[in-house]
């Protein structure tokens, strides 16, 4: 019988992951990964659920892991993964904010953490394979997207190499989630109705502001309206905003629609458009981190600059540098230094970089 261990976050997808794995007459363990420690880091003003409660929410999910795996018939595993977490992703995160880009833990923790870490204390365990509850597929070797489209999660893949994805099952990948829902009310498990977790990758839903005080200096700054040059206001630091947002810019009580339209970190300043959506569109963008978990290599591809976001038609230019150029003349908007740029061949996950530099007839934006 050859045996899984597979990844019990606490969660429904996990917890069903785990269900289906024994149906197919798998011998499964289940391990549980702590990789967060609110009390120690002191994010108590960050997380709401934190204050005034006898168990913080991490423990919650260990305990609601704990009665799964009780509930369905195998063990239960734990590791202490807090101090990878925070060299390999959260000081990633960290960099990242302090140079003005919008990054993307989670795709650092699949890479470091899940896919990497969490694999080698599955072997100390025996494991063949090791198993998650991402909705993904893989078919012949190839990365391919969950059947729901609305929860697939390829785009946190991306950076997965073509090792990493061997020996890997993704248990509910042909599932979508209503039936994923279903099969726990069926076993009656404690995270049959449990909401989907939202926030950063371990950490969770946060007061954004309150919990990056913690780590960084807010430096407030002047809002700047960009086709004037004219100081509309003052932001409360650059780290908490992104291109394209709307949310948060309180002007004077003005209710204009404004957005984000760039920033610049030498200057300290944060520049805001009144409904001229020009100033997000590009038409390309260099990526780096480039990584391609099969020998595919188009020249014409899809790609998503956005998680949930709809596939745009790219061509790729492969650049001696390493770095891709990766251009979509038709445009899109928001594309952000920082977020990952993911590439797709139909159903196929190819890999993805992140997003270096962004570009509009042939030059740099000045502003991002």
């Amino acid at each position: 019988m050859k045996k899984v261990v597979i990844g019990m976050s606490g969660g429904v997808d996990s917890s069903v992951a785990a269900i289906l794995l024994k149906q197919q007459g798998y011998d499964v363990i289940g391990l549980f990964m702590r990789n967060w420690d609110s009390l120690v880091n002191n994010d108590i003003l960050g997380n709401p659920d934190l204050q005034g409660n006898d168990i913080c929410p991490q423990e919650q999910d260990y305990n609601d892991a704990l009665k799964v795996c009780e509930k369905i018939g195998i063990p239960l595993h734990r590791v202490d993964f807090v101090k990878e977490y925070w060299d390999y992703v959260f000081t990633y995160f960290l960099d990242e904010l302090k140079q003005g880009r919008t990054p993307n833990p989670d795709i650092m923790c699949n890479k470091y953490i899940k896919f990497d870490m969490f694999v080698k204390e599955a072997e100390k365990l025996g494991a063949d394979y090791i198993a998650t509850g991402h909705y993904a597929r893989i078919k012949d070797g190839k990365l391919l997207r969950g059947i729901d489209s609305n929860k697939d999660q390829t785009y946190f893949l991306s950076q997965l190499s073509e090792t990493q994805l061997k020996n890997v099952l993704f248990p509910i990948g042909d599932l979508e989630k209503p039936e994923v829902r279903r099969i726990a009310e069926e076993y009656q498990l404690v995270t049959a109705k449990k909401k989907d977790s939202t926030g950063i990758c371990f950490i969770g839903e946060r007061n954004f502001t309150h919990f990056l005080e913690n780590y960084l200096p807010n430096q407030p700054g002047d809002m700047i309206e960009i086709e004037t040059g004219k100081k509309i206001g003052e932001h409360i630091g650059l780290m908490y905003y992104t291109i394209g947002q709307r949310r948060g810019l309180h002007v004077g009580g003005s209710k204009e629609r404004m957005f984000v339209v760039g920033k610049d970190l030498n200057k300290n300043v944060l520049y805001i458009s009144y409904g001229n959506t020009d100033y997000l569109i590009s038409d390309a963008c260099i990526i780096d981190t480039v990584n391609f978990n099969s020998d595919v290599r188009p020249t014409a591809c899809t790609a998503k600059f956005r998680y949930r976001q709809p596939d745009n038609d790219v061509t790729l230019e492969y650049l001696e540098d390493g770095t891709i150029l990766v251009k979509y003349p038709q445009g899109v908007k928001s594309v952000t230094p920082g977020q990952a740029c993911v590439l797709y061949l139909g159903e196929q996950c190819l890999g993805g970089g992140i997003i270096k530099e962004v570009r509009k007839n042939g030059k740099k934006l000045w502003y991002l």
